[in-house]
């Protein structure tokens, strides 16, 4: 039920900040979110882990979502998964609400945990795509010059080998986690196959040769620069506060797709533009009084906050 609907008036419109997603049920994503300061808040332990983990599976089971990768990193988060009910906003909302609280706990801080800016979520247009985004994320501890090989990496990664497996049961954590509170008392972390893909075994294959060339080429830079990796045992005595050096650059590009192939980047690019002009005009419309006016397919805050009317796809 729409707030409008339970209050009897219609509530006040959000102001756009930016333009508004596109959420369409059976979109697969790359999900990135980073620390605020690009602090190591998110630094490997075993209750940071067992938290993310715990946190993961319940929102995953919660909204439908299916996870095909993760990499928790020390200031930021990499998912890969699969929108299949539309409800990538309220997934994100849990994941990231739930966790920044329990690690604010966690450190004794009360500040922002993620930075201002919202998640970031590039569709994915082909199966390739996904196949390169898995494997980017799982390499990226390599990739980063941390460890020599991502599974060496101890804070949560996902393991390709477990995909189509049955999962892992968590338990939920003894820390913030009120025993009478909503949260079960486990759940069933399940890493899934993609859409696209014939089999778990196929789609594992391509992502394990995958993310293999990018920690290869990861040790050959390297060794071409003459540096070591970072190693754990340095990566676990770091401090929470920490910043990493050098500071990367702000206000790049904050794509919205990704596609190796050329005509389909276009194809999908040409939709997104197509539903932000629709959605722009129908805003307008609304907001004059129009209240049966349709929104185009993939409308998100507007159905679900507002109630309003939206076009099939």
């Amino acid at each position: 039920m729409s707030q409008a609907s339970r209050t009897g008036t219609p509530p006040a419109l959000p102001t756009p900040v930016t333009a508004p997603r596109r959420v369409v049920s059976g979109t697969t994503y790359l999900v990135s979110r980073r620390c605020t300061q690009r602090e190591l808040l998110l630094k490997p332990s075993a209750l940071t882990n067992l938290i993310f983990k715990f946190v993961l599976a319940v929102a995953a089971a919660r909204y439908g979502v299916l996870i095909h990768a993760v990499c928790v990193m020390s200031n930021h988060v990499h998912l890969v998964l699969t929108d299949r009910r539309a409800n990538l906003p309220e997934f994100s909302r849990v994941l990231d609400g739930v966790v920044a609280k329990a690690m604010n706990a966690l450190h004794g801080r009360w500040e922002n945990f993620w930075a201002p800016s919202s998640y970031s979520a590039v569709a994915l247009a082909s199966p390739a795509d996904i196949v390169e985004k898995v494997a980017y994320t799982l390499a990226n501890p390599a990739t980063a010059h941390l460890v020599e090989r991502g599974k060496q990496w101890p804070g949560v990664w996902s393991d390709p080998r477990f995909i189509g497996q049955p999962g892992e049961r968590v338990e939920r954590p003894g820390h913030y986690f009120d025993v009478d509170g909503s949260m079960p008392e486990t759940a069933n972390l399940v890493f899934s196959k993609p859409p696209g893909f014939e089999s778990a075994e196929a789609f594992r294959a391509l992502v394990v040769a995958r993310v293999t060339e990018l920690e290869q080429e990861a040790a050959a830079e390297r060794e071409a620069r003459g540096v070591a990796v970072l190693g754990v045992r340095r990566i676990l005595a770091q401090s929470p506060t920490d910043r990493p050096d050098p500071v990367e650059p702000r206000r790049g590009l904050n794509p919205r797709i990704a596609g190796r192939d050329k005509w389909k980047r276009i194809e999908l690019l040409g939709q997104l533009v197509e539903f932000l002009g629709a959605h722009r005009d129908a805003l307008l419309r609304f907001c004059r009084g129009e209240r049966r006016v349709v929104f185009p397919h993939g409308t998100y805050l507007m159905r679900v906050r507002f109630g309003a009317a939206c076009a099939s796809s």
